[in-house]
């Protein structure tokens, strides 16, 4: 079992081309299954029938799991039986005949132009720190990146005089454009602060925490969390709300579907699509709120 969970995270990395985050989901869902297996005999994972995985299920959903959660282990051990039918080391996918619960998707929290602009505008470029955090906080929202690779930025990928970004994506690099005041908020940290903030003259991070090396995620989150309390917005911000918001008022203003499915690096438009119904969901909220007769 051990060897065919190290192929199968192979395969998610090399094949697949999973992200980070999708290989750890995947592999600590395997990982249960397996023990869940080992508690109650179930013998070798071969073997494994489709009556136990639905007894798996059942515990799971006895054991309060969440609709998404129960869904996403049934992903993962779907692929995981593909893998192994791919690696014959099982004839049939014993996953064939279970259908996953319907999880009703629910639409991301977005922010208002103008929250955006109240947002945008809390850190002062006073100390190293605020030529950081305005930086961070204009680029993610002039480019809808995601956290991991705002964080994964190298100086080297942004171009300054061109007024771009490359971003090396889970599966291909890309290229997006700045708007004027994210390029200058860059430029402005990289020549006022970054070059005194780093700890060694070697460091290629572009954004880098007090200590001189590369933020994390969980940084940039705090950040995000300390200015929403400045902006005194209520609402349950994270740092993948601006990307949310990013994508909606693309839309919202003319952008075409597709070009906004390039710019976020979505492999499948329908990813891209749930902005859509955003921007429907708005349209409907104005229309119910002031027509006479709504």
């Amino acid at each position: 079992m051990e060897e065919a969970i190290k192929g199968f995270e192979v395969y998610l990395t090399t094949v697949k081309e999973a992200s980070q985050n999708t290989v750890t989901s995947y592999m600590r869902d395997i990982g249960q299954f397996h023990a869940y297996l080992s508690e109650n005999g179930g013998g070798a994972f071969t073997d494994v029938t489709d009556g136990q995985v639905n007894a798996y299920i059942k515990q799971m959903e006895n054991a309060g799991k969440s609709l998404s959660t129960v869904t996403r282990n049934i992903a993962s051990l779907k692929c995981f039986y593909n893998y192994l039918v791919l690696d014959k080391k099982i004839e049939q996918n014993p996953l064939l005949g279970i259908v996953s619960p319907k999880v009703e998707r629910k639409l991301p929290q977005i922010l208002s132009g103008k929250e955006v602009e109240t947002l945008l505008a809390q850190p002062k470029c006073v100390d190293f720190k605020g030529y950081r955090d305005k930086a961070m906080l204009e680029l993610l929202y002039a480019t809808g990146i995601r956290v991991s690779e705002l964080t994964s930025l190298n100086v080297t990928d942004v171009n300054i005089s061109a007024g771009f970004l490359r971003c090396e994506g889970a599966r291909r690099e890309r290229i997006i454009p700045l708007y004027p005041a994210a390029v200058q908020a860059v430029s402005e940290y990289i020549s006022s602060a970054r070059s005194k903030m780093v700890s060694n003259a070697n460091e290629t991070a572009l954004f880098v925490n007090l200590g001189g090396s590369r933020i994390t995620r969980q940084g940039f989150w705090k950040i995000v969390k300390r200015y929403q309390e400045l902006a005194k917005i209520d609402k349950q911000i994270t740092p993948h709300t601006l990307r949310h918001s990013f994508a909606t008022h693309l839309l919202e203003n003319g952008a075409d579907i597709r070009s906004i499915q390039e710019m976020l690096g979505h492999v499948d438009v329908s990813s891209t699509q749930l902005y859509a119904h955003l921007v429907k969901q708005k349209l409907r909220d104005v229309y119910n709120r002031y027509h006479p007769r709504a």
